[in-house]
């Protein structure tokens, strides 16, 4: 019998992939066939050099690196998964936020994607297939303004540029697509609950409750997993969503409440 869905022969990106959702979509790809390198600042013990890739994507010269490497390694990519994003704003709301805090929440959240989809979409294009994903965040819609204002602005911003590219390039052949996820439980998640505990002077179950509430809750009653997240992904990757395109898709457990 036929798997229902499979990624064989596909070359794919992922960026930050060796934590939490990011790990877990590496290697849900690797096992539906895909071929995989991926990313961040320093390589994990246990990964093979030949799949990973050192950079710091919040640069311009990190981004040409990881092009090249595509290039020279996978002789191409079918797939890109913008999966880096993250926040190490202080809390205490906008006036908290300097000029340097609101730059790295956008060399963060936003450049990579722009700089990599510049180095590398205009060889889907040529090739007329592939798809693009940028992961971005229900914050965009709920953004948290004690202590994620720069992140979701930024969050905001990957999305309309992500609509936008996909408006010029999807008639040529290349998806592109968001997957915007609410509280995925993962080592960010505890971070970012430590740090929120802190300010409040509370501990971490504090925190995250501060965080539930801050969300209005999740009707489902918990968080995404990585997992859960990765098979989104995986799907919106895959020939089964060979339709959709421009569209943003929450995994939220419900916590959006709008329609």
């Amino acid at each position: 019998m036929n798997a229902f869905l499979s990624l064989q022969g596909k070359r794919a990106l992922v960026t930050s992939g060796t934590r939490g959702a990011g790990a877990a979509t590496v290697c849900l790809f690797r096992e539906l066939g895909a071929q995989v390198l991926t990313t961040a600042r320093s390589k994990p013990e246990d990964m093979p050099d030949e799949e990973f890739v050192a950079a710091d994507l919040t640069t311009a010269e990190g981004c040409v690196s990881v092009a090249q490497a595509v290039r020279e390694r996978l002789g191409g990519v079918d797939i890109i998964v913008h999966m880096l994003g993250g926040s190490s704003a202080p809390a205490g709301g906008f006036e908290a936020l300097s000029d340097d805090e609101w730059r790295t929440e956008l060399d963060l959240n936003l450049f990579p994607a722009v700089r990599l989809d510049r180095l590398l979409a205009p060889d889907m294009v040529a090739a007329g297939s592939g798809v693009i994903i940028h992961v971005s965040s229900i914050q965009r819609l709920m953004p948290l303004p004690d202590a994620t204002t720069a992140y979701a602005a930024a969050k905001a911003a990957l999305s309309t540029y992500s609509k936008c590219l996909s408006k010029e390039i999807s008639p040529k052949g290349v998806r592109v697509t968001r997957v915007s996820p609410g509280w995925i439980d993962t080592e960010a998640s505890v971070d970012l609950a430590t740090r929120i505990a802190k300010q409040a002077g509370t501990n971490i179950d504090g925190g995250r409750k501060i965080i539930m509430d801050s969300l209005g809750g999740i009707p489902i009653g918990r968080p995404s997993n990585p997992v859960e997240v990765a098979s989104l992904i995986a799907f919106l990757a895959s020939d089964r969503a060979a339709t959709i395109t421009g569209s943003e898709h929450l995994i939220d457990g419900g916590a959006v409440p709008t329609v």
